[in-house]
């Protein structure tokens, strides 16, 4: 399988400066030395040192920088972070029914065997832990793995310096997966505030089909929910003629932070669906880039955000279509209660050569209270002449009209908001395509009581 990268990269994506030599970043350097303790060998080793190096000379984002303006991080740097394995023994979370022999569990970043389940995958697909692969399979990781666009930034050099596994799906040319692979990142604090780094790795060959399920969650029988900060990875290599249907799910504790980068490379004629759900964390950043390498690619981006409290999200995207007759619609919907603060930022960048590039973009967000907060900055960059692209933004709140009505049906206003907020939320929600986790998400939306409440 061959992706030519293209000789147009991502402009400006979540780009940090670099320190002199003698202005290092402590608190940085701290984390690099507690996620690089444990060391590996050969090719991984390597790829771990040059991450490092790179990461000894940068820093953490503040405010001042663009990228970052609304998403303060100093909170972040109060905490002092160790890398701890997780309590296997204890853990929960939902085992989805179409996923139920075809899923892989880490707990903060070690895969966990006992709770995963490989035994319902047709021929031509591989579904491991790095460890686990072949010395075959893993000379072919190495072509793919941290060599997507933006492996520089620095969160995701971080999480590069302290690979140690990973979850691998590779599908072979020409294959069709019926079956939805389920890949459970746990996060479990110990004594002291944890840090792990979940790092996933997905090659579609020419001509194949998988459907991708990817959650983030801190789900636990026992145990009091702890700090800690989840710093994770997903690149994804689509070639010719390849489909990717991708739901990202991330609901963490209320005290958490919760960094990822999704990282996206499309070849001619490829198509990409994402369905990113973001419910949880005290503070959250889904950076999504995608990066088009060839002609008439097919991108759609759907998402959806819903926090309440002090919850800070955050979502930077980024389109890169480099090439003619490419297509994508994105949706991301936000629903911000209390005093919570949502982000969204989506670039589509449509340089000279994309000619013929239908693009649209709309975000749509909605408050349900008068302290609730939402910044939006959609974007498109265009020098193509024959294009057509459109974008949007809307902010709004329940309208009253909308809750008499209810009311004047026999429906109390507690209800008429919970229906009209469903309702919202349902339209990115019901595209998810596995069933079972449309149930449970569509549950889970309509018992979030504290967004019908001022």
């Amino acid at each position: 399988m061959s992706i030519q990268v293209s000789p147009s990269p991502i402009p400006n994506s979540n780009a940090v400066s670099l320190t002199s030599m003698l202005d290092r970043d402590d608190y940085l350097t701290g984390l690099l030395n507690q996620v690089t303790a444990t060391k590996t060998e050969g090719w991984l080793q390597d790829l771990r040192q040059s991450a490092a190096n790179w990461v000894r000379h940068s820093i953490i984002p503040t405010t001042r920088e663009e990228e970052w303006r609304f998403t303060d991080l100093s909170s972040l740097r109060k905490v002092q972070f160790n890398v701890e394995a997780g309590n296997f023994a204890s853990l929960q979370f939902d085992i989805l029914p179409e996923a139920a022999n075809s899923r892989l569990v880490f707990v903060n970043g070690v895969f966990a065997p006992d709770l995963s389940a490989v035994t319902d995958l047709p021929s031509g697909i591989v579904v491991s832990n790095l460890a686990g692969l072949s010395v075959v399979e893993q000379e072919g990781v190495q072509q793919y793995l941290a060599q997507a666009e933006g492996a520089q930034e620095v969160f995701t050099a971080l999480n590069t310096a302290g690979i140690t596994d990973a979850a691998v799906v590779w599908v072979k040319k020409n294959v069709v997966v019926e079956t939805p692979i389920h890949l459970v990142f746990i996060s479990a604090a110990g004594e002291s505030a944890t840090i792990s780094q979940p790092r996933c790795l997905v090659v579609a060959e020419s001509g194949s089909q998988v459907s991708l399920v990817e959650e983030y969650t801190n789900r636990r029988s026992s145990e009091k929910e702890g700090i800690y900060l989840t710093n994770a990875v997903t690149e994804i290599w689509i070639a010719d003629n390849a489909e990717v249907s991708h739901t990202r799910v991330e609901q963490e504790g209320a005290e958490t932070f919760h960094i990822g980068k999704t990282a996206i490379a499309q070849a001619r004629d490829s198509r990409y669906t994402c369905h990113a759900i973001t419910l949880g964390a005290k503070l959250s950043r889904h950076n999504l880039e995608i990066l088009q390498t060839g002609e008439q690619t097919q991108t759609t981006l759907n998402g959806l955000t819903i926090i309440s409290g002090k919850q800070l999200s955050d979502t930077h995207s980024a389109i890169a279509l480099n090439y003619p007759h490419g297509t994508s619609d994105q949706l991301h919907k936000c629903i911000v209660g209390d005093r919570a603060h949502a982000v969204f930022n989506g670039k589509v960048f449509v340089p000279k050569p994309a000619q013929l590039t239908n693009a649209a973009q709309l975000n749509r967000n909605l408050l349900l209270s008068s302290k609730a907060r939402v910044d939006t900055k959609p974007q498109l960059e265009i020098t193509a002449d024959n294009v057509k692209c459109a974008h949007g933004a809307t902010v709004s709140q329940l309208e009253d009209d909308e809750i008499f009505y209810l009311q004047s049906r026999g429906i109390d206003e507690n209800d008429a908001r919970k229906l009209l907020i469903n309702a919202f939320a349902a339209e990115v929600i019901n595209k998810i395509p596995v069933p079972s986790l449309r149930e449970i998400l569509l549950n889970t939306v309509n018992n979030l009581k504290s967004l019908t409440n001022e």
